[in-house]
This record gives C-alpha cells, structure tokens and sequence, in this order.
C-alpha cells in the first residue's frame, strides 16, 4: 500500500513514516498542499494521510483537491484540533475519518485497515490464483492456508501484481507501487525483488507464476 502523508511536523513525520514502513507500507512524505496536488498527480496513492495546519492553509480545504486528483481516495484527517465542531468540519468536507493528536501508532495501523475494507476503495478484498491466496485487507500472501513470509519490497510486488492479476504490469508502474518518491533506487533492484519472489512463490508450491515481458513488465498467472 502507498500512503501519502501531508503534515509539516518533521519530527512526527519520521515516526509515522518509520512505523508505517515497518508495516509494509510505502509513505511519501509532503509538507504542504501545493506539493500534494502535484504528488497526487501521479495517481499512485491509497489513503492520504491530512494535517490540518499547514503553512499554506488549513488541510479541511484539501480535501477537494485531493478528490479531484484521485476520486474516492480515502483521507484520514490527523490533527491537534480535538473540539467536537473541528471534527464536525473535518467530515463534513469530506475526511473518511479525523484522527486527534497525539496518537498511538497502533491506532493509526487500524484505522488504514478499516478504511480500505470499505466496498468502494477494495474491489478485491482476496485474490485466490493456484494455491496462492492474496488478502488485501491483511497484506498477508498464503498458500495452501499457510502464511508465506515475505520481505516487505517483495510482498509489495506481489500486492501489485496480484491487483492486476492476468494483465502485464509496466515496469515503471510496478517500480511507483514499490518505491517511495525518496528512495534511493538502485538499477537492478526491482529484478532482483521480482527474482527472489518468483523462487519464494516456487519453493512454496504456489502454482502461480512471474512472467517477465521483455521490455514491456510483469504478468501474474497461474500455472498450466
């Protein structure tokens, strides 16, 4: 999943960036809304995390511009603005859920969970391809009901791979899905993320395979 997180605090920026990261999550940072309208542009995001005071305005009137970028994009309100009216404003414009600070980590991690089980932002709750079973609601890969444990850049291949399931992914909109705006990224590096989910998919008796398209990317498929 790839998160973008709109709040000008650096400090709790790197514990969320940090925390989330630990989960699996790739999470673009941006501390103002004018770098968040062009961020979105790119249409590789999954839920945006919004402060409220930013240095160019109050983020409640963000969330129009968001939507306009991304229709339906979930939007998690995280502020230190915790009277009752406040929250009011925040729904009202539109926030899927307002999230007071400070906050535990913990509570964030749940409230992206049950966001994206919402009917109108997953279309595919599980992906059952060979004996590979993909939940996208846990981010867990299991065959045969077993948990197949991956590194964190693996298991988000295989996420997006598994939500194009039958079509070729390009190589460039699989490489947005896995790396953040800020990584450092290495030439090889998505091959050999690929390469060694292919084995770890093989060794597990997934019956399910990575084709490489030269040139062109990806394609996910059950095996004949």
């Amino acid at each position: 999943m790839r998160i973008l997180l709109l709040e000008d605090d650096p400090e709790l920026a790197g514990a969320i960036q940090a925390s989330l990261g630990r989960h699996g999550m790739v999470v673009d940072l941006v501390v103002s809304m004018a770098q968040a309208s062009e961020a979105l542009k790119a249409g590789v995001h999954q839920v945006l995390l919004l402060d409220r005071q930013l240095p160019d305005g109050d983020g409640a009137n963000f969330v129009r511009v968001a939507r306009s970028h991304v229709p339906n994009l979930p939007v998690i309100m995280l502020t230190a603005r915790d009277s009752v009216a406040d929250r009011v404003v925040g729904l009202d414009v539109g926030a899927d859920d307002y999230l007071t600070k400070p906050f535990a980590v913990e509570e964030l991690l749940a409230r992206i969970r049950a966001i994206s089980r919402r009917p109108a932002q997953i279309t595919l709750p599980m992906l059952t391809l060979g004996r590979l079973q993909f939940d996208f609601v846990a981010r867990e890969a299991r065959v045969g009901g077993a948990l197949l444990a991956l590194p964190r850049r693996q298991l988000l291949v295989l996420e997006a791979l598994a939500l194009r399931q039958g079509r070729t992914v390009a190589r460039a909109a699989l490489q947005e899905a896995v790396y953040g705006f800020d990584d450092d990224i290495q030439s090889n590096a998505l091959d050999a993320h690929v390469s060694k989910l292919r084995r770890a998919l093989a060794d597990a008796d997934a019956q399910v395979e990575i084709h490489v398209m030269r040139g062109i990317g990806y394609l996910l498929k059950e095996t004949a």
